[in-house]
């Protein structure tokens, strides 16, 4: 036995353990409270060093998941802690902020960058946020300033074809196209994804497969699983099914045994195309290869949801519940909004009900909201109260507003139902201290509130 490499193997594993702990308990942050600070100190303090990477490959999972806030606390950590930052660390902190704190912060970030760091990095950054928020004067402005300092690259093209395409002006972006080649940078296949989506926003499908044939012929080794993909789901949007299931075939030839993700999209892709059996199947090949996760039994909700399939929604749901470490409350809310889609409210009751013994912390709005929706358009009055209710208790009055949807759905059923009964109502959000001022925006109920508080205040 070679025992120096059985101990490099022990450290190496007890590394990785160590790197996944910490992106566990960075990731869970918001179920358990604390900041990324204390986290990371915390760390420290028991002992174990932090390498720079760890920290980067932490904030990347991170900004993959939409966690930005977290994901910039642990830059700033970093900052903190005088960690030599590099050209595309400034670029990933810039978005964060942008993301986090909004675009003015990001250009005061940008503008006090030391000179040095104004590279093709960070300002490529600060592009790709004006093209996010869809400012074009400052997009084409901030493109020239980088044309002219020769920082443009296929990236700075890609984010004006995604703001064009964002615009509803898909018909800029062949001459995108055509002013890419004409400096002769290479085409990245996210380039041909979007020349393609243009084509198919003008409705040329025939545009659409000239630049899928010139990215075959000019740029095969570019093509891969997500083009297929993306020629699929122009195929669904154009109902052309069998086309798209061609391009899902030649998905499936491409996918690597360990790319789970790409088994989401096929997942969803099939369901589009209103093909049950291949969602079974892709699901069936999915658990022979990989550990399913709470995202693939998502993803398989979702599918099955799309199709209808209420008998496979229960099958697949119970075998998640039956197994899972965390219980992931998004795949209840689908499970509940199939079942009251098919008015299976008892069925959809006892699922929540379940919901909130495994995770009585919440929080569960959004879910009593699509309960309120549901009772109130089977004009449940005394049901949909009770979700209302309910909501104060698990979230409290500061923490929650009713989206406009609920809004409107309250208004609808006193102003066509019961406009005597709002009174009802009035109290339950005067008990809570509630500013219902949305609720008196119908002149029907606000009239109704009026009379009963004048006949109350006589007696």
């Amino acid at each position: 036995m070679n025992y120096n490499g059985g101990k490099w193997l022990i450290r190496r594993l007890s590394t990785e353990a160590k790197k996944i702990s910490l992106y566990r308990k960075l990731s869970a942050l918001e179920m358990t409270g604390g900041t990324v600070s204390q986290t990371l100190n915390q760390y420290v303090l028991e002992g174990t060093a932090i390498q720079k990477d760890e920290l980067e490959r932490c904030v990347r999972q991170l900004r993959k998941y939409h966690k930005f806030q977290h994901a910039l606390e642990i830059m700033e950590w970093m900052e903190l802690r005088k960690v030599n930052f590099a050209s595309d660390n400034y670029a990933v902190y810039l978005d964060l902020v942008s993301k986090t704190k909004g675009l003015d912060a990001a250009e005061n970030y940008f503008n006090n960058l030391p000179p040095e760091e104004k590279n093709k990095y960070t300002y490529g950054a600060l592009l790709n946020c004006y093209c996010k928020n869809l400012v074009t004067d400052k997009a084409l402005a901030h493109f020239e300033k980088m044309d002219e300092l020769g920082f443009v690259t296929n990236l700075a093209f890609n984010n004006l074809m995604s703001l064009y395409m964002r615009l509803g002006q898909p018909e800029k972006v062949p001459l995108l196209v055509d002013d890419l080649k004409q400096r002769k940078i290479p085409m990245a296949a996210f380039t041909y994804h979007i020349w393609m989506n243009s084509y198919a926003s003008l409705n040329d499908l025939d545009g659409v497969e000239r630049v899928y044939e010139e990215m075959k012929r000019e740029n095969g080794e570019e093509i891969s699983w997500q083009t297929y993909n993306n020629l699929s789901a122009i195929y669904v949007k154009t109902k052309d099914f069998e086309k798209a299931e061609l391009m899902l075939k030649k998905v499936e030839e491409e996918v690597k045994p360990q790319q789970r993700e790409t088994y989401h999209f096929l997942l969803s892709q099939y369901a589009a195309t209103s093909n049950l059996a291949e969602v079974h199947r892709v699901w069936d090949s999915l658990k022979s290869i990989l550990p399913v996760t709470n995202m693939s039994y998502l993803a398989m909700l979702h599918s099955l949801r799309r199709l209808d399939d209420i008998e496979g929604i229960t099958k697949c749901f119970k075998e998640w519940e039956s197994k899972c470490v965390t219980y992931d409350i998004r795949l209840v809310s689908v499970v509940i909004g199939a079942y009251l889609r098919h008015n299976l409210h008892d069925e959809a009751e006892l699922v929540f009900k379940e919901a909130i013994r495994r995770r009585n912390n919440g929080p569960f709005f959004k879910i009593r909201e699509m309960f309120m929706l549901y009772y109130l358009k089977k004009s449940q009055l005394v049901s949909a109260l009770s979700h209302l209710e309910a909501v104060f208790s698990d979230v409290g009055v500061e923490k929650w507003r009713p989206s406009p949807e609920v809004a409107s759905a309250f208004l609808k059923y006193y102003e066509e139902t019961d406009v005597d009964g709002v009174e009802e109502l009035s109290k339950i959000l005067k008990s809570h201290n509630y500013d219902y001022s949305w609720f008196k925006s119908s002149p029907v109920i606000n009239t109704t509130l009026e009379e009963d508080s004048q006949v109350n205040h006589a007696v």
